[in-house]
């Protein structure tokens, strides 16, 4: 029986990210240390406090792990680019989204709010509904299908669109009481602001191979219980009487060294791996005298490898800066201004020649949030 006052969950593993920070050129004249900006990207970034599982992470989807700093000032962890926009992933069956309205200061969280309920004072909540100080976040806890190790990865998005969608499909795909087979991946979305200007963001989304019928009668999921013994959840219905069918021989390790060979890319390698792994083919990679696993490994590094070439590849294009979102331009405003919101609504007019906060434009935002970390105003 567990404590009933605790609350159960699986250790955290790593985080899976989809962007990262880049220096500015510019260093704060308060801290005296480079000011940098976030930026997307289009294939997933894996840290972890543990080394050798990301090596198992880059065994499998690519990359090169590397000592990474996080920027809040914790303790050093290691991180990994992989080469995969898509990862295996399983679903867990309890609790895998959490959203809140959240406001940290440096590292700290300093409030968490349902937006009616501040969970830190037990008070009501203290943003004004239209111009919030806290940020929406949405926190994602999967595990990784094919990574060793007991435990959920996680993914924090403070998005609009990841908030209002991802919930709904992961409390779906929870709802089968099972541990649900699915692809974690990425989507850019494009909106047109009222001033013109296009935003380009990265969105994460959960997707399955089987229909919404299938997995509510139990396909694609794993049953708690029989976590460990193969067996695929039957969810919520009785059994079923039927003709049984000559049943097809069981796949050999010619097949499975087949399938690696055929591989078209690093997913089609992925998904062939995982229906390996499933019946018990490949599940160490690193063992050399498993055919199998051999075979996985060769074809991972002849997609992982460049093209022959009698000049190098030129480098490619950095990626395009991102639309700031006006939103979070104004939270990062309030959250750098010293004084009160009040002075801030008074001070900003004064500052961009009398346009108010809520009718400046990212460019405005912009300007104003780079004049206040400047020390200008």
């Amino acid at each position: 029986m567990p404590i009933i006052e605790l609350q159960r969950r699986m250790r955290q593993l790593g985080e899976i990210r989809i962007g990262h920070t880049v220096d500015t050129g510019r260093v704060s004249d308060k801290t005296g240390r480079a000011i940098r900006r976030p930026e997307k990207l289009n294939i997933f970034r894996l840290t972890s406090a543990s080394r050798p599982l990301l090596e198992q992470v880059a065994d499998l989807y690519g990359g090169e792990v590397r000592e990474w700093a996080p920027q809040n000032g914790g303790p050093k962890e290691w991180e990994v680019y992989t080469q995969a926009d898509r990862l295996p992933v399983l679903v867990p069956p309890r609790e895998p989204v959490t959203q809140w309205y959240e406001q940290y200061k440096g590292s700290k969280c300093v409030r968490r709010c349902d937006g009616v309920t501040e969970q830190k004072s037990d008070k009501a909540c203290l943003c004004n509904p239209d111009q919030r100080a806290c940020q929406i976040t949405t926190r994602l806890n999967v595990m990784l299908r094919n990574v060793p190790g007991l435990g959920v990865w996680l993914l924090t998005s403070h998005g609009y669109y990841a908030a209002v969608e991802l919930p709904e499909v992961a409390q779906f795909l929870a709802a089968t009481r099972g541990y649900v087979d699915a692809w974690l991946t990425m989507e850019e979305k494009q909106v047109v602001r009222d001033d013109g200007q296009t935003a380009r963001f990265m969105v994460p989304k959960l997707d399955v191979q089987v229909t919404p019928a299938q997995l509510l009668a139990g396909e694609g999921g794993i049953a708690p219980e029989a976590v460990g013994q193969g067996q695929r959840s039957a969810v919520g219905g009785a059994s079923r009487t039927a003709i049984e069918a000559p049943k097809p021989a069981a796949p050999t390790v010619e097949d499975f060294i087949a399938a690696a060979e055929g591989s078209a890319s690093l997913n089609d390698l992925s998904t062939n791996l995982a229906a390996a792994q499933h019946v018990g083919f490949a599940v160490n990679l690193q063992d050399p005298a498993d055919p199998v696993a051999l075979a996985f490994i060769r074809r991972r590094d002849a997609l992982m490898a460049p093209p022959p070439a009698a000049v190098a590849p030129p480098a490619p294009a950095a990626p395009a800066a991102p639309v700031a979102d006006a939103d979070l331009l104004w939270q990062q405003i309030v959250a750098a201004w010293p004084g009160t919101t009040s002075e801030l609504n008074t001070a900003f007019p004064q500052v961009m020649s009398g346009v108010a906060p809520e009718d400046a434009s990212e460019a405005e935002l912009d300007t104003f949030l780079k004049k206040l970390r400047a020390g200008e105003l």
